[in-house]
């Protein structure tokens, strides 16, 4: 069996029970950086103290994920040991891999289980305040560092009809506001960094009054971007009185205010000349 393993995304008090339970019974840990996730296990043993099996850990992330799935031997070690999946911060093949892996069960009937936990997309968006037209939004993870992907992807985010949520390094953040701002000055975003750690900062407003506060501050941390939908032109909705006050015929309204209601033409035509 199979158990993707959501880890924290910052605060080390966000680690679930169900996680702490599937480590303890855990053989084998397959996880992005091999240092990064022993460092983890070592934090929460301490605090919660705690004390782990012995893990077998193999390295699994993009430069090889295809490479793991291609090879049989590795469909028996899943199928026989208690395997765990984690990634660095935040949640398995949301800008991480493990995608191919899910895929890989699948295809192969494992038994995989993927858990509930810390994504600093849902932490962004519940946090940014945005109410109008806010129901729906697009992931876009990180946008591409140059040429004409990048302006291609930025013209399909700045004109999405859906909040746009972006990744950003810090080394690129200012870059990408002031991209933003050539696009459209008004437009309303939030940025938040260090999401549940000590020095989580956020700021929301103009993406010209965000790129006058950023541009003054020392820019560290992962950012996470939230894009205001692009305006939609009013194309005009037709009412009931509008095309009563039309200049036409009764029965020409009539039929016009069966299409838009669904009444019997007969019952409108009457109510219209009485």
């Amino acid at each position: 069996m199979l158990t993707f393993v959501p880890t924290p995304i910052g605060n080390l008090g966000d680690i679930s029970f169900r996680t702490i339970d599937v480590l303890k019974d855990a053989e084998l840990i397959l996880c992005e950086d091999t240092r990064v996730t022993k460092k983890l296990l070592n934090l929460i043993s301490q605090r919660l103290e705690i004390t782990f099996p012995t893990y077998e850990f193999i390295s699994l992330h993009s430069h090889n994920e295809k490479e793991f799935v291609l090879q049989n031997e590795n469909q028996i070690l899943l199928e026989n040991k208690n395997c765990v999946y984690m990634s660095d911060a935040g949640m398995p093949c949301v800008s991480d891999p493990g995608s191919l892996l899910v895929d890989f069960c699948l295809k192969n009937n494992i038994v995989y289980d993927v858990l509930p936990g810390a994504n600093a997309i849902l932490t962004a968006y519940a946090s940014s305040g945005f109410i109008n037209n806010a129901t729906a939004f697009t992931f876009y993870g990180f946008l591409p560092h140059k040429g004409n992907s990048r302006s291609d992807m930025l013209d399909k985010v700045t004109n999405s009809e859906n909040l746009a949520i972006l990744y950003e390094s810090p080394h690129r953040l200012l870059k990408l506001l002031e991209e933003l701002n050539k696009i459209d000055s008004k437009r309303i975003i939030f940025i938040v960094k260090e999401l549940t750690k000590k020095f989580q900062t956020r700021y929301k407003g103009t993406t010209s009054e965000v790129l006058d506060q950023i541009s003054k501050t020392v820019i560290k941390g992962e950012w996470v971007v939230i894009i205001e939908p692009k305006e939609q032109e009013n194309r005009g909705i037709i009412t009931y009185d509008d095309i009563v006050d039309l200049k036409l015929p009764p029965k020409q309204k009539a039929k016009l205010l069966s299409k838009l209601t669904g009444q019997n033409i007969k019952d409108i035509y009457n109510d219209l000349i009485s």
